[in-house]
């Protein structure tokens, strides 16, 4: 409790301090240089939380390789800063009217990182390698529902889908690599973003150089990008004091007060959801009612004053506050300070009037797991629940947790695309991506017609129903969306914060 009550009393004292962080409103960062003329050249040091999982983005798991590999690879649309989709390898794109054909215009004369200009047949073996199309094997699930990819001329690519998605464009984001690539790209990863391959270190960090035939003109501005893995927030720390690196994200609010005086430090909401997340099928939380306490005994009020300074956004389900038409407010389903007596009376019925043991495995490289976890510890402990810290290193975490589902509980978060069903469909019972091994056939069911739907406001209530769900059967103890604070070098400018996982690169410069 004494480190509990150090960082209370840091988060009290700064809080006033952060609440004027933030961007200039298009996304940007601003700064004291913004006026500032760009300077073409130069590197950047961006420190990262956690090693590469997959360097073929189409295998790549983690959020935080994503971020990387946003800028080596780019699919046919990809995001901007406000989570829109803009043309990117094609120039155009059209859906047919009942949705089950998509046709897309390449770019004119975009290149890959070799030199070789992208073609249809690349396009092609791009999506029938996501799909599955070429070995039974989809690497991107959403994009299972391709049925076809013909080459209708030099330029254009037609792609038929079993069923229509008002969403699927969306995963049209998935990158395209040269034909037939695909087995050399962990070692050799070849794509046309804004920087190219250079070099990768385990545990190190990764390389990328200046592409100096993007097709988007004038960009990048940096020479050469560093993404170097810092694995402890102590670490991280010394380095941004020592001038080692340059750009830092995913900041707590004590960290973001020790550097506001010498890095500027920027606040944005982040596309990331936090939670206690339970093992469904591990005793005693396949009981609901056990998941149920746990959910009444936490003060995520409390959470969020000490990890993220009040700056994060209390949820109760799996969704973004920022998707507003599709997000249901469920947080007074348990309340957002603990219940101790309501939590009790429920592990009582259950059977477990004297408490459980319970171990919460934290990914050791996210100092805002690890202080989440220290708090929600010390409040388990009032209804009896007997919890303990088991720090992992993030690729233990990878494998025993998320890929081998060899645990109880987790602090981690998980991360957003601009859809409402990409945080919904890891919890349909035979996802690849149900670390937590939720079973509900009536959640299954809804999800399907939710998907189906193409009418804005059915496809708004299927997913209103599934939150619900999610909440009720407490599937896992959901907190809260971060803010996401980075510290800055106060001589860089042009930094976007997306709605999404990403760190773009590629409008960063020096000034002078």
């Amino acid at each position: 409790m004494k480190k509990l009550f150090c960082l209370l009393l840091t988060t009290l004292l700064t809080m006033a301090v952060l609440s004027g962080c933030g961007t200039d409103g298009t996304g940007e960062s601003s700064g004291d240089n913004s006026s500032a003329e760009p300077v073409y050249g130069g590197s950047v040091v961006v420190g990262i939380q956690q090693d590469i999982d997959s360097l073929d983005p189409h295998k790549a798991t983690a959020a935080g390789t994503k971020e990387i590999l946003f800028n080596i690879f780019e699919g046919l649309v990809k995001l901007d800063e406000n989570g829109n989709l803009i043309n990117a390898v094609a120039s155009d794109y059209t859906i047919s009217d009942d949705g089950l054909v998509y046709t897309f215009t390449l770019r004119d004369n975009v290149k890959f990182h070799n030199g070789n200009v992208v073609t249809c047949e690349d396009v092609k073996y791009s999506l029938e390698r996501v799909s599955g199309l070429l070995d039974g094997t989809p690497l991107i699930s959403t994009l299972k529902t391709i049925q076809a990819v013909d080459i209708l001329d030099d330029k254009t690519v037609q792609v038929t889908v079993e069923s229509p998605n008002t969403e699927l464009i969306y995963s049209f984001v998935a990158a395209i690599i040269p034909a037939g690539s695909g087995e050399d790209m962990e070692a050799d990863p070849i794509g046309t973003g804004p920087f190219s391959f250079v070099s990768y270190k385990p545990q190190e960090g990764i390389v990328v150089a200046k592409n100096p035939d993007y097709w988007q003109s004038g960009l990048p501005y940096l020479d050469e990008v560093n993404f170097k893995i810092v694995n402890s927030a102590d670490s991280a720390l010394l380095e941004l004091q020592g001038g080692t690196i340059d750009i830092y994200a995913y900041l707590t609010d004590s960290q973001a007060a020790e550097l506001q005086d010498t890095f500027n430090v920027e606040a944005s909401p982040s596309d990331v959801v936090q939670a206690l997340f339970l093992n469904n099928t591990v005793a005693p939380l396949d009981d609901v009612r056990v998941r149920q306490a746990i959910c009444y005994a936490l003060d995520k009020e409390m959470i969020n004053e000490f990890v993220g300074g009040g700056n994060g956004t209390l949820i109760s389900s799996a969704m973004l506050p920022t998707l507003k038409d599709n997000y249901v407010d469920l947080n007074d389903t348990y309340g957002t300070t603990a219940n101790v007596e309501k939590a009790k009376e429920l592990l009582a019925d259950a059977g477990y009037a004297d408490g459980f043991d319970l171990e919460i495995a934290i990914p050791s490289n996210y100092e805002f797991h690890m202080q989440t976890g220290e708090v929600v510890v010390e409040q388990l402990k009032a209804v009896g629940i007997n919890a303990t810290i088991k720090a992992v290193e993030w690729s233990t975490w990878l494998d025993e947790v998320y890929n081998g589902r060899q645990y109880q509980a987790t602090i981690s978060g998980i991360t957003c695309d601009s859809t409402p069903g990409y945080l919904l469909n890891r919890f349909q019972t035979d996802s690849s991506k149900n670390f937590i091994n939720f079973v509900n056939a009536d959640y299954d069911e809804i999800y399907l017609k939710a998907q189906a739907a193409q009418d804005p406001e059915e496809k708004k209530g299927y997913y209103a129903q599934l939150q619900q769900i999610l909440c009720e059967e407490a599937g896992s103890a959901f907190l809260q969306v971060p803010a996401n604070m980075t510290a800055l070098n106060k001589k860089l400018m042009g930094y976007k914060f997306y709605p999404v996982y990403v760190q773009d690169m590629s409008t960063v410069y020096w000034v002078e």
